[in-house]
């Protein structure tokens, strides 16, 4: 499993960059399967920690992903529109979903700490 150490990881799976890039790990991506839709949130829009703000969907399910902080939707990836699978491919890098101006983080782990729970 790829748990790059400069981020910072949701038990939800999700992982937040320090400039506020917002992505899902790559354990939640090998778990999905095949990503073949993304919703993405609205630019602007305000949420809180834990607050659902957007839908990755797979061959296998839809699976809801939640802001790992608290903030305001800055940017959306819209390559994700026509090439969903880069949420595969890349989820450190071309598929991340979102970023924030980050107000306040959530509760969040480092990577050794994620990558212990979510193989445990």
């Amino acid at each position: 499993m790829n748990t790059p150490t400069e981020l910072k990881y949701a038990a939800s799976h999700e992982w937040l960059a320090a400039d506020g890039t917002v992505g899902i790990s790559d354990f939640a991506q090998d778990q999905l399967g095949d990503v073949v839709y993304v919703e993405l949130p609205e630019v602007g829009r305000e949420v809180k920690a834990g607050e659902t703000v957007a839908v990755v969907e797979s061959v296998k399910t839809a699976s809801d992903i939640y802001a790992p902080a608290s903030g305001t939707i800055t940017a959306v990836n819209d390559e994700l529109g026509g090439n969903p699978e880069l949420v595969n491919s890349g989820p450190y890098e071309g598929g991340w979903l979102f970023r924030m101006d980050v107000t306040e983080e959530g509760d969040l782990m480092d990577a050794a700490a994620y990558a212990e729970s979510a193989e445990g």
